[in-house]
């Protein structure tokens, strides 16, 4: 079964082609990849288009559309029927779509499977990793976030994605809002799988001004979906908020980031990761590879 893997990109240049090898790297080979580019300035367009390859796909109209614009149309230009997530700056085990596509297959009662995630720095370092196993999330779990799901790591039905659009208004958090929109209208089936086949660089990701519009964003979904819920977790937010303004004050945002992943050091998986990384960073790409 042949499947889309899509990649909006902006001013990506460090780190595109580790993700475009990436997916060159998948032990699942019968993909296409669409790179959209989302008016970039710099040299990532120039990195996309250097692909000689009839699988992988770039389009470009020069426009700053923004991610949850980006991301809808990849739904519409995809060719097959389960579409896959992946962030410009990020990287995936070589295993990921073979797992994820397999898990999907196999149960007819899901749309989507996400995964866990290892937490790296820009320079492939690990911080920490995070991820749990469920396959019943509830509109609570999601509201008091119980369960969290790595968005960028998404594989899903391309129908599923049809009937529930990303929100193009909001500028950040468009992956909470459609979680709690489809759980609202109970259309959230998903399983999430506790193997870490994500490589999220997180490096210098949590900064005050995304976390201070994250949340002011988080409560207008809370006003929206929560209910009876709703004054608890509004006010929650504006705690949150001011919390974050303070830790900004002493410099101490990166707090956040160290506490939202398990610091408990697994020799096992540090050896998997870099394994994983090297058979990355060896596979060839052509035109990628003369380009850079």
């Amino acid at each position: 079964m042949p499947i889309t893997i899509g990649i909006p990109f902006y001013n990506a240049e460090k780190y595109l082609a580790d993700a475009i090898r990436s997916v060159f790297a998948q032990t699942y080979t019968d993909w296409e990849l669409i790179l959209i580019n989302d008016g970039s300035t710099d040299n990532s367009l120039a990195i996309a288009k250097s692909i000689k390859d009839s699988r992988v796909r770039v389009f470009s109209d020069g426009k700053n559309k923004k991610l949850a614009s980006r991301l809808n149309e990849i739904v519409k230009l995809a060719k097959y029927d389960i579409i896959a997530r992946m962030d410009a700056d990020d990287l995936m085990s070589p295993t990921r779509i073979e797992k994820q596509l397999a898990i999907l297959n196999n149960n007819n009662k899901i749309d989507l499977v996400s995964t866990g995630v290892i937490s790296i720095t820009n320079n492939l370092k690990i911080i920490g990793r995070r991820g749990t196993d469920n396959s019943n999330i509830s509109l609570y779990e999601l509201l008091f976030k119980k369960t969290g799901i790595v968005h960028a790591s998404i594989i899903g039905k391309k129908a599923w994605f049809e009937r529930n659009k990303y929100d193009t208004s909001l500028k950040i958090a468009q992956d909470y809002d459609l979680w709690l929109r489809t759980a609202k209208n109970n259309d959230l089936r998903i399983q999430i799988i506790k193997d870490p086949l994500y490589f999220y660089r997180e490096e210098g990701n949590a900064t005050y001004k995304k976390l201070k519009l994250a949340y002011k964003n988080e409560r207008k979904m809370y006003r929206k979906y929560a209910g009876k819920y709703r004054f608890k977790l509004v006010l929650k937010s504006f705690l949150k908020t001011i919390i974050v303004f303070i830790l900004n004050l002493f410099n101490k945002i990166d707090l956040l980031l160290i506490n939202r992943n398990s610091k408990k050091e697994d020799l096992k998986l540090i050896g998997l990761f870099e394994r994983d990384i090297k058979i990355i960073k060896n596979t060839p790409v052509k035109g990628l590879d003369t380009y850079l």
